[in-house]
């Protein structure tokens, strides 16, 4: 496994690897590494013949509020992670590389970007575009993976790669849960004992809403309604946000229709946990 701190070190590899024939598989990540960003390597290092990953902490899409200092940071571990995996190479940058000078150019997706956390988060969004666009360009991937946990994220440079012909295609792999059904997340480590044991009520209520449309209740207010009484049972649990949208425009539906996301965040004492399923009606 090769390890690059430089961008032209990164894309020097990587061209070694186009020399050879390789097909490309990249998963960006901001290290802190667990069980979800192992899935992603697995799915790249079977489909691909090079898979690269990236540990960058990236500033801009934090808010001037957030938990950017503290975002936990493991290289050591997370190197150890990559090779055990099978990753070919992983691109360890420093904010200088990516960020030479004041940055002047940023790449906006409108509209999927302001609800459900671009609501909670303004800017962030604009970070995440612009850091995967320029590893985009550094990497020059055939395949990029990122998680369904993240679905607004994904759903957003789906869009950004689509509309800006990048010549890549990006795949959503499964959301990797705890036996419990909490889905795992960097930022599981923030909670407390007690917090860790009421977090599953998150996954639990998005079970019961699957469970009531399954029933025949199709009103989006009616199921929102059947979440927050499951999540407000945990004392410790502060809902942000329960949304059911459109899974491609990311529009509100007051009735279930087609192909849905329904979206939640909640906050666990510093802890600010999201998760959503996609429920697929023909009506």
């Amino acid at each position: 496994m090769e390890i690059a701190k430089t961008i032209k070190k990164a894309a020097d590899l990587i061209k070694t690897a186009r020399r050879r024939n390789k097909i490309i598989g990249f998963v960006p990540t901001m290290g802190a590494l667990h069980k979800g960003h192992c899935s992603l390597m697995e799915t790249s290092v079977k489909k691909c013949g090079c898979t690269v990953v990236s540990i960058f902490v990236n500033p801009t899409q934090f808010g001037p509020r957030e938990d950017f200092k503290n975002y936990p940071r493991t290289l050591s571990k997370d190197l150890e992670i990559c090779e055990d995996k099978g990753v070919d190479l992983v691109f360890v940058p420093t904010v200088k590389q990516m960020y030479h000078g004041k940055n002047l150019t940023w790449v906006k997706v409108e509209k999927l970007t302001l609800p459900l956390c671009g609501r909670f988060r303004p800017g962030h969004f604009d970070g995440v575009t612009t850091i995967c666009a320029k590893l985009f360009n550094i990497v020059n991937p055939d395949f990029a993976f990122f998680g369904q946990k993240d679905a607004q994220q994904a759903i957003v440079l789906k869009t950004m790669v689509d509309d800006l012909n990048f010549p890549l295609k990006i795949i959503t792999c499964p959301t990797i849960r705890e036996k419990d059904g909490l889905a795992v997340s960097s930022r599981n480590k923030y909670l407390t004992p007690e917090q860790r044991k009421q977090a599953p009520v998150i996954y639990k209520a998005l079970c019961n809403a699957r469970n009531l449309i399954q029933s025949g209740t199709k009103n989006t207010e009616r199921i929102k309604t059947e979440i927050k009484n499951t999540i407000e049972k945990a004392a410790s649990a502060e809902i942000q946000y329960i949304d059911i949208l459109d899974a491609g425009s990311l529009e509100e539906l007051e009735n279930i229709k087609g192909k849905t996301l329904i979206a939640v965040a909640v906050l666990f004492g510093p802890a600010r946990l999201i998760d959503n399923i996609l429920i697929d009606t023909k009506s």
